[in-house]
């Protein structure tokens, strides 16, 4: 069965996802070094040295995930549909609870993009969970 269309953006964005977090996760790599060489005390280098290198870790391991996921959204594997969703799902958990701060602080331009991104994210996900599509995936002989 062919790839449906919006499979096919997801997946890029899945890409272009795991690009920028390379670049990030590099640019962690980078930053960390010039505070660490930077700092007047010698104690906050090491931290600052160490805090780049361990979340330029993490950006890259995010990195990781998305090209993973982007590469199985691309050749319809069911797993990887799974994980958009849960992932998906998450993501929308953790907006819900950063518009919870925004509605607390009042934070109005927060509080739009949060509910924009969590509109997305459910949006995504009940694509990705339709008939439709979900027959693409199952169609693959995954």
């Amino acid at each position: 069965m062919q790839r449906p269309t919006g499979v096919t953006i997801i997946s890029v964005l899945a890409f272009i996802g795991a690009a920028c977090l390379l670049f990030a996760g590099l640019g962690m790599f980078l930053g960390g070094a010039i505070l660490s060489s930077m700092a007047g005390r010698p104690g906050m280098g090491l931290v600052a040295g160490i805090g780049g290198a361990v979340v330029g870790v993490i950006f890259l391991g995010l990195a990781v995930l998305d090209l993973v996921l982007g590469i199985g959204l691309w050749k319809l594997q069911n797993w990887a549909r799974i994980l958009a969703i849960v992932l998906l799902i998450v993501g929308a958990i953790c907006y819900a609870v950063g518009l919870v701060g925004s509605l607390l602080h009042f934070h109005l331009f927060q509080l739009f993009f949060q509910m924009i991104f969590i509109a997305i994210d459910v949006w995504i996900a009940v694509y990705l969970s339709k008939a439709s599509v979900k027959q693409a995936f199952v169609g693959a002989g995954s």
